[in-house]
């Protein structure tokens, strides 16, 4: 599963990295309302919606080791409606969840033979918030660079036939003993590397004139020549370059790479985030958590409809507000609670979401411009983040110190996500 990007960026805390490790085998690996093939694709149509090749390429190769139709990674459009019917919700959950309504469930409930049950709504739902999550702390902590040209935090890349995407972690309780369950499982379900490099060629050499087609179709529009060099590392500009893909071969030392086409698995590119405080009137209200929380209302209902994931999300939510961020703190005059509910309550007031118990002039006080535009950028936007962001920003704090700040990004934007999609599914079952 080649996540050592990730993990070892994540290592820096430990604890919370258990939770997560734990979180991501349950909800891809264990036993739950979706099919294992159905959840990797979801999760590379979460992933796609913010150019995240880092993900989609993970979940391109596990999709297959899942024994998914090589098809469906050809596009939205090979793909049954059922899963297909999911992409507005994938779509507004990664921008503007705000816009989640009850019709919207009840779309997908009630569509006829492509209708989807209430679990695996619920699973679909909690698979897109956690990977749209996931790839701002990929993009945020530079786990999107080539790790092979000295990405951010000297990472090494790993050989895919022996690797599991825990075994960086090997150090950790839980991660030594997920290694003994799932060690020979991962090792047998996985293909023979040429066979794996034969099936995404086939895909490749089959979508390439379709490619060349759209990729000549956008030079015209835009009126402007697309780089279509692979690896451009950091610039803003290049991350919205949709059609310049990674070859599916393997690199000289045998690493497969992956997705040729992000755009394929979306639709309507260029709808994104939109200023919350900028929305029309005639839009969704002001979310009050005192109307509907975490604790007191999204939680029961994702446990009861996908049983005991609610526990891991909620251990996971816990440890993040658990973390030590005493030097933070310290540096800017103020508690660690109180730092780290600033940040918490900046995400999510971008999204929204207002807690009536709290002094929103307190931001402002506690958090520096150049953090407050980094934070936004990694929540709302992750793909136009760029590795002088991440230097730029509180030059004096340790790198686990940044690492911290992209775990709170990850959990607070996954718990604003579920909240907006729990309470249209609530309204929806009223």
């Amino acid at each position: 599963g080649r996540l050592e990007a990730v993990t070892q960026q994540m290592g820096y805390h430990p604890q919370y990295l258990d939770s997560f490790l734990k979180t991501q085998h349950y909800l891809m690996h264990m036993d739950g309302p979706l099919p294992f093939d159905c959840r990797h694709y979801i999760a590379i149509m979460a992933a796609a919606r913010h150019q995240c090749r880092y993900l989609v390429n993970l979940h391109v190769l596990q999709f297959l080791r899942a024994g998914g139709d090589p098809q469906w990674l050809r596009g939205l459009e090979f793909i049954p409606p059922k899963l297909r019917n999911l992409n507005e919700i994938n779509k507004i959950l990664a921008h503007r969840p705000w816009l989640i309504t009850k019709e919207h469930i009840e779309k997908l409930l009630k569509i006829s033979e492509w209708s989807w049950s209430l679990a695996e709504l619920v699973h679909a739902v909690v698979l897109l918030a956690h990977c749209h999550a996931l790839a701002s702390f990929v993009f945020g902590c530079g786990c999107e660079q080539d790790e092979g040209l000295g990405g951010r935090g000297s990472l090494k890349p790993l050989s895919l036939s022996n690797q599991c995407f825990c075994e960086a972690t090997a150090g950790n309780s839980y991660s030594q003993e997920l290694l003994r369950i799932n060690r020979k499982r991962s090792l047998d379900s996985c293909m023979e590397l040429d066979s794996l490099r034969e099936r995404m060629q086939r895909i490749h050499v089959e979508t390439e004139g379709r490619d060349e087609m759209r990729l000549q179709q956008q030079d015209r529009e835009e009126g402007e020549g697309r780089e279509a060099e692979v690896g451009v590392q950091g610039g803003t500009e290049h991350c919205s370059d949709l059609s310049a893909g990674l070859s599916p071969l393997a690199d000289t030392d045998g690493e497969v790479t992956g997705a040729t086409n992000l755009a394929c698995y979306m639709q309507d590119p260029d709808f994104g985030y939109q200023d919350f405080a900028r929305r029309d009137e005639d839009q969704t209200q002001v979310f009050r958590v005192q109307d509907y929380s975490w604790e007191d209302h999204g939680f029961s209902l994702v446990n009861r409809l996908y049983s005991d994931i609610g526990h891991l999300l909620d251990e996971k939510f816990r440890m993040v507000d658990g973390l030590q961020s005493s030097a933070m703190a310290k540096r800017q005059g103020c508690e660690p609670s109180v730092f780290k509910r600033g940040i918490w309550n900046y995400i999510h007031c971008m999204f929204g979401i207002r807690y009536d118990d709290y002094d929103y002039a307190e931001v402002n006080q506690l958090l520096e411009r150049m953090l407050k535009v980094y934070i936004k950028t990694v929540t709302c936007y992750p793909e136009k983040t760029n590795s002088e962001m991440f230097d730029r920003f509180w030059k004096q704090f340790k790198h686990s110190e940044k690492v911290h700040v992209n775990l709170l990004i990850l959990e607070a934007r996954m718990q604003a996500e579920l909240l907006y999609a729990l309470q249209a599914i609530t309204q929806y079952m009223i």
